[in-house]
């Protein structure tokens, strides 16, 4: 049975807690108080589900065991074992933990491809930390994206109930098979309204076999930036179809350039499987690997081709803000990657991270925002924003956080 597969899991970590008091030096001053942090713990619930009886495994969300120190995995019969890290992937959510595997069953993952809406489901978890529960519901839809959630977004939507400690759990067919990992919730009163997401099986598999092949996710390129097959292109375009991704920009020198793919090119199968538009191309090269041969399948100004190509490596071009300006220090800072769901749609410099307390926290940027001008200057590239703020005395940023266009003023 299903349910046995699936696992909670407990995480802990340290992390130095400050008396807000403690926090003013004349306070500290005055009653000879060292400025020593304190540290405290910080517990929270997941779920996770064995897929590998023979090695342990288990898959589960990158954000259930994001910084923990100890990670307790407690079986269905009550067993409760440590766990370790096998590696895990921020931008698709998806973590591999190990544990000594005695005794366990694993569940078999199904083709998440062959997923129609309507189709019956069970999801599988550990809710607010009460144990193992059973939900049942139905497939709303597929393909779900830009949500921001995070880097790649391919989600079936359910409304089987899923809530806060379901995360990492199993979504199942009615023949007991793994067609998804619950992720995430919409929840407006932070409990479930039935619109529920899950990563894709197929995604999930994909993610897993690069950390345990390589400790991490290495990501494929193919130097393109691309942008979705509206019906109002499709019409400019005189198309047959309004399903697939448009080519905005070939990258010189990149592995797209080599194969011969052009702007305006239409993208209508990789290796045979259907690409609905530009986030399901993002996601499938993404997670392709490196040096990979793929077939293509393009329209050319209403003319199907197909072209071959070999998958590049994703190198992204990062850096620290402290050698951009001294204002921006704390914080660092990437190109756009060709494939973010920003490609094709923006131009600027995304947040990469920002570290609490530090002079770009205190000025207010915040991961994930983007950087659309410097000094009333547009930008496309860290190259562009280190020429403009380099050695200016205050900065003006022009970003954009989730769909709201802000001003930031550093001085």
């Amino acid at each position: 049975m299903c349910i046995r597969d699936g696992v909670n899991i407990a995480t802990e970590s340290r992390m130095a807690a400050r008396n807000p008091l403690l926090d003013d030096p004349f306070f500290r001053r005055f009653f000879n108080i060292p400025d020593q942090p304190r540290e405290r713990k910080s517990q929270s619930v997941g779920s996770g589900v064995v897929v590998d009886a023979r090695r342990g495994y288990i898959l589960t969300n990158h954000h259930v065991i994001d910084g923990a120190d100890k990670i307790t995995v407690t079986l269905r019969d009550r067993r409760k074992l440590d766990a370790k890290v096998i590696g895990s992937d921020r931008e698709s959510d998806v973590a591999v933990i190990q544990i000594p595997s005695n005794n366990l069953t694993a569940l078999t993952l199904a083709d998440s491809d062959a997923l129609r809406v309507g189709d019956f489901v069970v999801a599988i978890g550990n809710p607010f930390g009460l144990g193992q529960t059973v939900t049942s519901g139905i497939i709303s839809a597929l393909g779900r994206s830009g949500l921001g959630i995070q880097g790649y977004e391919d989600f079936i939507q359910t409304d089987a109930s899923i809530n806060p400690g379901n995360s990492g759990g199993a979504l199942v067919n009615l023949r007991g098979e793994l067609v998804g990992i619950n992720t995430a919730i919409i929840a407006p009163g932070g409990g479930n309204v039935g619109i529920g997401f899950a990563i894709p099986a197929n995604m999930a598999a994909r993610t897993m076999n690069h950390i345990v092949e390589h400790g991490s996710v290495r990501r494929g390129q193919l130097g393109v930036s691309v942008q979705d097959l509206t019906p109002e292109l499709a019409r400019a375009f005189k198309l047959p179809t309004d399903q697939g991704a448009v080519i905005a920009q070939v990258s010189p020198r990149s592995a797209a350039a080599r194969a011969g793919l052009k702007e305006g090119d239409v993208v209508l199968n990789i290796n045979g499987r259907p690409v609905r538009d530009g986030g399901a191309l993002r996601n499938a090269i993404g997670l392709l690997e490196v040096g990979e041969a793929i077939r293509l399948d393009i329209l050319r100004e209403g003319v199907p081709q197909t072209i071959e190509a070999k998958v590049g490596e994703y190198v992204s071009a990062k850096i620290d803000g402290q050698a951009l300006n001294s204002r921006l220090s704390g914080a660092t800072f990437e190109d756009i990657s060709p494939n973010s769901p920003l490609a094709g749609q923006a131009k600027g410099v995304v947040v990469a991270n920002v570290e609490s307390g530090s002079a770009a926290a205190r000025a207010g940027l915040r991961k994930n925002d983007l950087i659309l001008a410097v000094n009333r200057q547009a930008i496309a590239s860290i190259a562009e924003m280190q020429q403009l703020a380099a050695d200016s005395e205050g900065l003006l940023l022009n970003l954009l956080r989730g769909r709201e266009e802000l001003l930031l003023v550093l001085r």
